[in-house]
């Protein structure tokens, strides 16, 4: 295991060596110590590595993540895994707003709470949250699967598009075009498969389903309002 401490080398030093990997392969597994809320840590990585970040990160921690496993023993800011594209991405704590912005794949997993607009724009990500999400998740989702086992805040999946979100506990208000649906046998076998991965411990009977009433894909005058 390579290890790098961040009281003496920069991100971008550690950066460097992440993304030299696709040229040389050394080393698989990276251990980065001391990360003290720094932003932009494992940004951008495009080769099948394990990070493991012992600490807590600052902003669009884990960017751009193609391949790589990167866990986060700690909290992380604004931005997480946004833009993801493959692999997965574990906080052990909680996250703030804009987790998985945008990402058109691979698995987020957030074991703590994640803050406002989780999932805004995600275009194929699956984000699994432990605990509970904030206002305006999963804000113009167009597609892939948001999991919440706490509870959501206002305006869940406003003006979405094909995203499945899934919910245990409350959710205090629906956002423009997005309804509860009917949990049936396909969508119970999808949530518990999807559990399974993120190596959560939760029975999909417990949820509730939602998703587009798709009156929005299309401009409707009497919809004017809602736009």
């Amino acid at each position: 295991m390579k290890t790098i401490d961040l009281t003496t080398a920069s991100v971008r030093d550690l950066n460097q060596a992440l993304h030299d990997q696709v040229e040389v392969c050394s080393e698989r597994e990276w251990q980065v110590l001391e990360p003290k809320g720094q932003h932009n840590i494992a940004c951008g990585l495009d080769q099948n590595l394990a990070v493991d970040v012992i600490g807590h990160a600052g902003y669009f921690c884990a960017g751009m993540n193609k391949k790589a496993h990167v866990t986060v023993h700690g909290n992380v800011g604004q931005g997480v895994a946004e833009n993801m594209m493959s692999g997965t991405v574990r906080v052990k704590g909680d996250a703030s707003q804009a987790a998985g912005a945008t990402a058109h794949g691979g698995l987020l997993v957030i074991e703590g709470n994640a803050g406002a607009r989780c999932g805004i724009s995600m275009k194929g990500v699956d984000i699994v949250v432990q605990g509970n999400v904030g206002h305006m998740s999963c804000f113009m989702g167009q597609t892939g699967k948001l999991v919440v086992c706490g509870d959501a805040g206002d305006a869940l999946g406003d003006s979405l598009y094909e995203v499945q979100i899934y919910v245990k506990g409350s959710v205090k208000s629906l956002g423009a075009d997005c309804i509860e649906k009917e949990m049936r046998q396909e969508h119970l076998q999808e949530l518990s498969e999807l559990l399974n991965r993120a190596g959560v411990d939760e029975d999909p009977a417990n949820f509730k389903r939602y998703g587009s009433a798709r009156q929005l894909y299309n401009f409707k005058v009497d919809n004017a309002s809602a736009y």
